[in-house]
């Protein structure tokens, strides 16, 4: 099959929908599928895979990220699709390049599938000198409007598919299919030496957040959480791994309390190290309310720690509640009485430990989720003809 992915976010922006889109465009190729990316270009990045076509972009940096805003004209890239021979094409924005998604697909005659990645609202403070319900009416207006028009869509987890039918999605083609966590990838880390190297001993239990540190991540939330549980559990330390417009804020509110010794910021982490960071924790914890994706849940899951979540869209979908993890209602104290407990007793880190890894291997692997969308892929083309 040969299958065109349109998207507004790639590599290498570290984030969700990019990771998404390398996770099954690996497993894709690896089943012997042919894809093609087309992406905005990445100033100061050379992508090794010759099959990434990147358009024009305006670079831009907001709050501390960075986001290449596509230019979804290309003579050049015109001319490489006119002559590719494609049957199904995947676009994962419903603007700038999805147009192009979409123009493809009517050219072509080929079906277009949509993943909705993103909570809108959650978001609308991306939106600069925009009032926020403004740019949060829009953006939510504008996906439903190009989901109604879509073949297929594709929701990561099953709350989503509720939340898009409440917005006004009609299409009656709605799937869940999660993004999956490469296949062995967390096979041999090197717990020791990581924790060493954080200034975790060995009788100290490591909360670990692995999270891009902006306000939709909920983690001002967390960080106030984390700080009621250090000063109770003297044996309690906090890893942040995750880079955003909120780390000084962050950095602040732990300076303020005294805790710079049992806080530890290592920023975005990648490759080796990424899984050597999950393999020091032992509690996973995560406050989100906008996750659609929960890839970073299914990663830790299959790194085999415990969940302490707020019960919100994307973490309830994915942590089974007393058996991999704890959910709790986003209240502060709640949240703290619930991390307190999983780390005060070992069997229940245990237990969810085991349960975790073993329901993400069943579930959340790369290799599954690529085959269930390789099957609706074929599904929506024999349904188009």
């Amino acid at each position: 099959m040969r299958i065109a992915i349109f998207t507004n976010n790639y590599l290498p922006n570290p984030f969700g929908v990019a990771g998404s889109i390398e996770s099954f465009r690996k497993e894709f190729e690896k089943a012997g599928h042919t894809v093609y990316v087309f992406a905005p270009e990445a100033k100061g990045y050379a992508d090794e895979n010759p099959n990434v076509f990147r358009y024009g972009a305006i670079d831009l940096k907001f709050r501390n990220i960075r986001f290449p805003i596509a230019i979804p004209y290309s003579r050049r890239i015109d001319k490489v699709l006119e002559n590719l021979e494609i049957d199904i094409i995947h676009s994962q924005h419903p603007n700038l390049l999805g147009w192009q998604a979409r123009r493809w697909a009517k050219k072509k005659n080929v079906p277009l599938v949509f993943t909705w990645h993103t909570l809108y609202d959650q978001y609308a403070h991306f939106a600069p000198l925009i009032p926020n319900s403004w740019a949060a009416k829009w953006a939510i207006g504008n996906a439903v409007k190009y989901a109604n028009k879509c073949h297929q869509i594709i929701v990561p987890t099953e709350s989503v598919k509720k939340i898009i039918r409440d917005w006004g999605v009609q299409n009656e083609r709605i799937e869940t299919i999660p993004t999956g966590v490469e296949d062995g990838f967390f096979g041999n880390p090197d717990r020791e030496n990581m924790r060493k190297q954080l200034g975790v001993a060995d009788d100290e239990i490591a909360l670990l957040l692995v999270s891009r540190l902006t306000a939709e991540k909920n983690v001002g939330f967390l960080m106030r959480s984390v700080i009621k549980i250090l000063k109770q559990n003297e044996k309690t330390k906090f890893i942040v791994a995750g880079d955003g417009d909120k780390l000084p804020e962050l950095k602040k509110m732990v300076a303020d309390a005294g805790l710079e010794s049992r806080v530890v910021f290592i920023g975005i982490v990648t490759g080796d190290a990424k899984k050597n960071i999950y393999a020091s924790g032992d509690i996973f914890v995560y406050a989100s309310i906008s996750e659609t994706q929960g890839m970073i849940l299914t990663e830790a899951m299959l790194a085999g720690l415990p969940i302490v979540a707020v019960n919100a869209t994307g973490a309830k979908d994915i942590v089974i509640n007393r058996a991999t993890g704890i959910l709790v209602d986003e209240n502060e104290d709640d949240f703290s009485r619930a991390v307190l407990k999983v780390a005060g007793d070992e069997d229940v880190r245990k237990r969810f430990s085991e349960n975790a890894r073993k329901i993400a291997m069943e579930n959340y692997v790369s290799s599954v989720c690529a085959g269930k969308m390789i099957a609706l892929y074929e599904q929506t083309i024999t349904d188009k003809k």
